[in-house]
């Protein structure tokens, strides 16, 4: 199937205001007072926190401004952003400059690191000793 300029524009376009949509709903709605919102199921069925619980309060402080706030929900919020970020730059350095640079994330190495951060801070955020406590969302 050959997918023209006009229907990739399309899908963009779909994407960006579903994107919008989800957005507009964490910056008017907080997770914590309204029941649509879905709830941990990890934590639900064994009262440990996973390594995302509490993102949806995260994002819904961070969009509304609350920095601190939000990323006093989930840590791990900054090691989103530092991925996208780094991921957006060098998509845009190779979009528009001449150069290629190489993702570091396809690394295996970066993988590991990445994968030893996210099982370090999900078993630190379930001890209930300070300072871990202060992991919990």
């Amino acid at each position: 199937m050959v997918v023209t300029k006009s229907k990739k524009i399309i899908v963009y376009t779909i994407i960006v205001i579903v994107f919008l949509g989800m957005l507009s709903l964490y910056f008017f709605w907080n997770p914590s007072n309204h029941a649509f919102f879905p709830k941990c199921p990890f934590y639900a069925l064994t009262g440990i926190f996973c390594p995302g619980c509490g993102s949806q309060r995260a994002i819904h402080k961070l969009i509304n401004g609350e920095i601190i706030e939000g990323i006093r929900h989930n840590y791990l919020i900054l090691l989103l952003f530092v991925v996208l970020g780094y991921q957006s730059i060098l998509f845009l350095l190779n979009k528009f400059t001449t150069t290629t640079y190489k993702n570091l994330t396809h690394k295996p190495i970066t993988t590991k690191v990445i994968l030893v951060i996210v099982i370090l801070f999900w078993i630190l955020r379930n001890i209930s000793v300070f300072p871990f406590t202060e992991l919990a969302p």
